[in-house]
């Protein structure tokens, strides 16, 4: 059943999956807007889409963007090597959906989505999947109604960038595919935004985590 008033926020719109999102949210009949918080302008213009330049940095002072909101979609995720440091990694991969979120339920938003990665674990002694799983139990500490979050393997897709050890990591992937379990295979950005979507449009009640051969699964297309 969909509810034609349903309005999405998506952060990370600018990158790899959240692009894919953001237009699949605009195609989707249940939405009838789709806001985004981004640092730079998405070069698309729609009747349905909101864009906001925000500081996430300064994020406090925004969260009127909240206001009215059904669904917050968060697909923001970087690299060590993109972010320079592990400390403005773990801004962007833990401090920034998290405040995000803490304000989206200030705001009465009752459903998130959120993209972690396979092997989050906060108590795992390598720095990127221990951040990963300590903003999932950040978010499971905040009380929505329905959280969701997505663990998938290598992203494949088309990037602006080229990173290199990813490229060859994903040519090695498509081959190994045949022979890998699907726990463990590389996943594309377009099916974990159609997972996202997906699952969305149900609004189950509780905390749901996906690991990557479900997203495969829950993310071939259909509204």
């Amino acid at each position: 059943m969909h509810h034609p008033e349903r309005k999405a926020m998506v952060i990370g719109a600018t990158g790899l999956v959240g692009g894919i999102l953001v237009h699949s949210l605009l195609e989707h009949p249940g939405y009838s807007e789709v806001r985004i918080l981004v640092r730079r302008r998405l070069d698309l213009e729609n009747p349905r889409l909101k864009q906001y330049v925000v500081d996430f940095e300064q994020l406090k002072v925004q969260g009127h963007l909240f206001e009215g909101i059904n669904d917050l979609y968060c697909c923001l995720g970087t690299t060590i090597k993109k972010a320079g440091s592990q400390e403005q990694f773990r801004e962007v991969d833990f401090h920034y959906p998290v405040r995000a979120a803490v304000l989206a339920k200030q705001h009465g938003v009752e459903q998130m989505l959120a993209i972690s990665a396979m092997g989050a674990n906060a108590s795992s002694r390598v720095f990127y999947s221990r951040t990963k799983g300590e903003m999932e139990d950040a978010l499971y500490d905040i009380g929505f109604r329905s959280l969701h979050i997505f663990r998938p393997s290598l992203i494949l897709g088309n990037r602006g960038e080229k990173r290199f050890g990813e490229e060859l990591a994903a040519h090695a992937m498509k081959w190994l595919d045949r022979w890998t379990p699907a726990k463990y295979r590389a996943v594309q950005a377009s099916t974990i935004a159609q997972a996202m979507r997906n699952i969305a449009i149900v609004q189950t009640a509780g905390i749901h985590v996906y690991p990557n051969d479900v997203i495969h699964v829950v993310g071939v297309q259909g509204n």
